[in-house]
């Protein structure tokens, strides 16, 4: 490998976007790219929404708002006030700010451009560096199996705030969805020096990306480590239900739990210190672990969490290439 490795990320939202900030932070320009999942993508008011594309171009663009960790800051919501008075559908929150995205991305896909080109030309516009790239230009739709029938994502997550018991998922049109050409490029680079899986949430957020068969494919083949943070701290969740869900299929919510479910792929993981004890039985996986603190209050621990990732994968390739 010559020059400096890339990094190509797998990132769902809220918890990818602030390792990807991190990175961002330590890695240099053209260093890191990132493949987002698109699994939540859906049609709201005859727009298209892309809820983690945007909250991880908002992020890297220093735009996101730094409480709810999605949509802009500053934002204000005068639509959703008419569109109630309306008696328009008020549950999916479209800040007034946020909405300009929306238009002009569903603007540019009706002229036929592809969610890849929508993706570049709103990366430049709000001057962000890191390539990202959606999982495929295609759709595939992410659907919970709960007790209330099978829901559609955002009608689960968002609009039922993920309470009905989810007993499985699947991913709708992975089957017959390509991956986007400059994902799978992201993954071939010949100076790729990680693969880095985020601790977004595995079923909802990284298994999207993983059910394109192509994507898949790439990672298990690459000569580059493949890297993990684990989003389950002491056996709960950071952000989101991640911890629920992982109760309701009958998994019990722990690091390990996420060891093992990406045993097929992970040469290292990162736990948090909260999570120590659990080294050993990872690592009776084949799994390299890494200990140090997980939880991204501020942007001191989100650039330590990501030099902590860039060592751990430095290591693995150099003990690889010994």
């Amino acid at each position: 490998m010559s020059g400096r490795p890339t990094y190509t990320v797998l990132s769902g939202g809220v918890g990818g976007a602030k390792l990807a900030l991190g990175l961002q932070h330590v890695l240099e320009p053209g260093q890191l790219k990132v493949i987002a999942n698109t699994g939540d993508d859906f049609e709201h008011l005859g727009l298209r929404i892309c809820p983690d594309i945007d909250t991880l171009l908002y992020t890297l663009a220093g735009m996101a708002d730094p409480e709810r960790g999605w949509g802009v800051a500053g934002e204000t919501w005068q639509l959703m006030a008419q569109l109630g008075k309306l008696g328009g559908p008020t549950w999916f929150r479209l800040g007034d700010r946020d909405l300009a995205t929306h238009l002009l991305r569903t603007e540019w896909l009706s002229a036929g451009k592809s969610l890849s080109d929508v993706c570049c030309e709103l990366r430049r516009s709000m001057d962000v560096r890191p390539e990202i790239w959606p999982m495929s230009d295609q759709p595939v739709r992410t659907r919970i199996v709960t007790d209330a029938g099978t829901l559609e994502f955002q009608d689960y997550f968002v609009r039922q705030q993920a309470q009905p018991a989810m007993r499985s998922v699947t991913y709708a049109g992975c089957d017959t969805a390509a991956a986007a050409p400059a994902a799978l490029e992201a993954l071939s680079d010949s100076a790729l020096g990680a693969v880095i899986i985020t601790p977004s949430n595995p079923w909802l957020s990284i298994d999207p990306i993983l059910s394109l068969s192509d994507i898949k494919s790439k990672i298990k083949n690459t000569n580059a480590p493949v890297v993990g943070v684990s989003p389950i701290v002491g056996g709960k969740a950071i952000k989101g239900p991640t911890a629920k869900l992982m109760a309701e299929i009958g998994i019990k919510p722990s690091a390990l739990s996420i060891a093992q479910h990406y045993a097929d792929l992970l040469d290292g993981l990162v736990i948090d210190e909260q999570d120590a004890g659990l080294r050993g039985a990872i690592e009776e996986t084949g799994i390299r672990v890494e200990i140090s603190n997980t939880i991204m209050r501020n942007t001191r621990d989100k650039i330590a969490l990501a030099e902590t990732v860039v060592a751990l994968a430095s290591r693995l390739a150099k003990a690889r290439n010994a």
